[in-house]
């Protein structure tokens, strides 16, 4: 493929990926990056700041210099034909045929994640791209070794891509010198390819905007939106986006993130698991902070059923689609007593969404759509959402969003299953899945960062300490995850080297003084370059 001038490449080399990266797409990224980049690293100069001072004992707060805009009268842009019914949002990896199946699932919505749920491997990052061209134009197949052949139905759900965070970089590929942005390099390339078919197939390019912490934030995305539609002369306000609030501190300006992005806004989404990540991260340094056991952090905890509320009330206010958060159960198809518990527990948190007015919620596996779609049908009826269903009702203050509870118990079994599930996702993420079904449960590196971030505050806290009086100690679980690590070995056939060093980078990043922002970081540094550059073929885009 050709380079342009000041592009280059630390990555194998294939002729056939020039359909990905080719020349005129690379061209359109270098703009983006040589437009933006500086302002991306502001705002990560900026989250540093904001770091220090919650460190120091700052308490969040809504901002008072927009105060004036969270009471003023104001609503998002319209909403297109095929955003309107959003009940059952579908999420997985950019893989060719979870793709296929996601999109067959009858979900509404299908967020193809080169995030959370995609382990960035250069060529599963490439493919990634070349399936959702091929998605884009319904040509997309699949054949698996065992000869069943994987198509798309006539009706599929309507396609949102979620672009990698503004902290990530794209290692592989260099501009003028510097990594280019995670972020613009998936978004930049997802645009070039499809925007204008999209847009000529009655739909448009629509995004999920990951781990936001602030309106500035939002306000780099509107004004990437809008540079990247005249670049590519779509008209401005074709492109749509729903941000997911997993941020402490996004939560105290949802108004101010749907404000910023109005003309693009589809609406903001509950990302939990992350969010939950956040407030342990935003607090690690204060000595009175203190959650429990993983498994008792549900929707129901008063600092998270604060969240919930909040963010429904203020997409009310503002014409804004809710969605809610995730089902991350896998079918136990071995013990049908035990999947009826956990399909319980799946109907309960969606009535609840549905009865306080959300329009719908995400799932991480096709056999959940009809689950979910029943308890949203069974308070929308035949209507497509609940926009019009105020929440006057919610008064939400910054005190109850701080409100973390429950903080107890502590157990061995909870300290214990962290170890577990920390070691063996990241040990498949390095290996290149990152997408991970651990005890029933799809898990993700939102999920993976909460396991590890509790295991660093357990050991760093004074109120650390296990249901049964022991303090949960650095040298205990350095001990236990040796332990936990050959339990892992026994239920992977074949696990290979990524789960030892998975396990040296989990006791690494707890042992440490200072606490890791995220756990990918590092991990994407240490991730060995995969045997084969491409595990599929690369035809010529239509």
């Amino acid at each position: 493929m050709g380079i342009h001038a000041g592009i280059s490449f630390d990555a194998p080399r294939d002729p056939s990926l020039e359909t990905v990266l080719s020349g005129p797409a690379l061209a359109f990224l270098a703009r983006l990056h040589r437009e933006f980049e500086s302002r991306r690293r502001q705002i990560l100069e900026h989250r540093q700041v904001r770091a220090c001072a919650l460190d120091a004992g700052e308490r969040p707060d809504f901002p008072a210099a927009t105060s004036a805009l969270r009471t003023a009268e104001w609503t998002i842009a319209p909403q297109p034909t095929d955003l309107v019914c959003r009940r059952v949002e579908i999420t997985g990896p950019v893989e060719r045929k979870m793709m296929i199946n996601a999109l067959n699932s009858g979900a509404d919505t299908y967020m193809a994640d080169f995030e959370d749920s995609q382990s960035p491997a250069w060529d599963a990052l490439l493919q990634g791209q070349r399936n959702l061209m091929d998605a884009v134009r319904r040509r997309i197949e699949y054949r698996a070794s065992d000869g069943r052949e994987y198509r798309l139905k006539e009706r599929t759900a309507t396609l949102i891509v979620r672009p990698r965070g503004w902290h990530l970089q794209e290692k592989h590929l260099h501009i003028d010198g510097q990594r280019v942005s995670a972020a613009l390099f998936d978004f930049a390339l997802f645009m070039f390819h499809n925007a204008r078919e999209l847009v000529a197939r009655g739909s448009g390019p629509y995004f999920y905007l990951p781990k936001l912490e602030s309106s500035a934030e939002a306000r780099l995305w509107n004004d990437i939106f809008i540079y990247s539609q005249r670049e590519l002369s779509i008209p401005r306000g074709t492109i749509k986006a729903t941000v997911l609030v997993e941020t402490l501190l996004a939560a105290f300006e949802m108004d101010e993130i749907l404000y910023e992005l109005r003309e693009h806004s589809a609406g903001l989404n509950a990302g939990r698991w992350d969010y939950i990540f956040s407030c342990i991260k935003k607090f690690r340094a204060d000595r009175e902070f203190c959650l429990a056991d993983r498994a008792l952090l549900t929707m129901t905890a008063p600092f998270l059923r604060s969240y919930a509320l909040l963010l429904l009330k203020v997409c009310r206010q503002r014409g804004a689609p809710a969605i809610g958060g995730m089902s991350a159960l896998i079918p136990i198809r071995n013990d049908a007593a035990a999947n009826e518990r956990a399909l319980a527990g799946v109907r309960a948190d969606k009535q609840r969404e549905a009865a306080d007015g959300y329009d719908g919620a995400w799932v991480a596996h096709p056999a959940l759509v009809p689950v979910v779609m029943e308890e949203f049908v069974k308070v929308l009826g035949d209507q497509p959402n609940q926009w019009g269903r105020m929440r006057d009702d919610v008064h939400v203050q910054a005190a109850d969003l701080l409100h973390f509870a429950p903080q107890a118990p502590i157990t061995e079994v909870g300290v214990r299953a962290n170890i577990h599930i920390a070691v063996q996702y990241l040990g498949s993420w390095l290996a290149g899945n990152g997408c991970v079904p651990i005890h029933n449960l799809m898990e993700d590196a939102a999920t993976a960062e909460i396991s590890r971030a509790l295991l660093w505050q357990w050991t760093h806290s004074p109120k650390g300490v296990l249901q049964d009086g022991r303090k949960v100690t650095l040298d205990l679980v350095r001990a236990w995850i040796p332990e936990e690590l050959a339990k892992v070995r026994s239920e992977i056939s074949g696990a290979g080297a990524s789960y030892d060093q998975a396990a040296a980078l989990i006791e690494e990043l707890v042992c440490a003084e200072e606490f890791a922002d995220f756990l990918t970081v590092p991990a994407y540094e240490r991730m060995p370059e995969l045997p084969g550059t491409v595990r599929e073929p690369f035809a010529d885009a239509a």
